[in-house]
């Protein structure tokens, strides 16, 4: 499979993340890094998107841009029709806290509450009160039900991250960002997790974008974005995990046939 140029302006459907010209620079003189390079990049509303790559693509970078959680050095962010690289730090702790949704690698529940509480905690600390049928809504889609008066060690590691799912989806945001949300866990269990925010996008509408290594996670995207050198290279549409290592095979032997290299 030859690697498909990559066209952000081909795409005409509603957009809920947008990048324009992104760029991300860590260091100074010698010692500096282009970790993202202009990448202009759209992000369709109620569809499942993958970003991969191989280790310093710049993909954890482009995620954590999207989501506020860093600055870059030039260009844009919009998020559901909020300007994210204009804000301040008080408007990005508000946007994190109220429009977005959050899954790490590390479940990032506290112990001392039960599942019941990590879920609501986001809604708790804006004090909102918690809507009760899109919280069973909620609950019943990661199947939870017979779980929530459980604390964290009680659980296995896969129900703490349907946990972590269902706190990113209580508050009902805009979009959620997934930063390799099954890394920390075996193959059942992430395929759990992968399932239901594939069903969350699906049954529920919500968008999600997910950071990734692996091309089986990959595959429960709708779309899947490759990144290499900081700069998107490629994309696959309805992908399998077999499409999605001809991908990273294909820019493997790129990258080894770059000038000078």
């Amino acid at each position: 499979m030859s690697v498909q140029a990559f066209d952000p302006i081909a795409r005409t459907t509603n957009i809920i993340a947008r990048a324009r010209s992104l760029t991300k620079v860590y260091g100074s003189s010698d010692t500096v890094v282009t970790a993202l390079d202009a990448v202009d990049v759209d992000f369709e509303r109620g569809k499942f998107t993958a970003i991969m790559g191989p280790s310093g693509s710049g993909k954890s970078t482009l995620m954590h841009l999207l989501a506020g959680l860093d600055t870059a050095t030039s260009g844009t962010v919009s998020v559901a029709g909020a300007d994210v690289s204009g804000m301040n730090q008080r408007q990005l702790t508000k946007l994190r806290r109220t429009r977005l949704g959050f899954v790490f690698q590390s479940f990032n529940l506290i112990p001392t509450l039960t599942a019941r509480e990590n879920i609501t905690l986001p809604l708790d600390i804006a004090r909102v009160k918690v809507d009760e049928e899109h919280f069973s809504h909620v609950v019943n889609a990661v199947g939870l039900g017979g779980r929530l008066h459980h604390r964290p060690a009680e659980l296995s590691g896969g129900q703490q991250q349907r946990v972590a799912c269902a706190r990113a989806l209580v508050s009902k945001p805009d979009v959620i960002f997934a930063d390799e949300p099954t890394g920390n866990l075996d193959s059942a269990s992430g395929r759990e997790v992968l399932m239901f925010l594939r069903k969350s996008v699906d049954d529920l509408g919500q968008s999600v974008v997910m950071v990734t290594h692996d091309p089986v996670a990959a595959s429960y995207a709708h779309r899947v974005l490759f990144l290499a050198d900081g700069r998107i290279v490629s994309e696959l549409d309805s992908p399998t995990p077999e499409s999605v290592l001809q991908v990273l095979a294909a820019i493997s032997r790129a990258d080894d046939h770059l000038p000078g290299e």
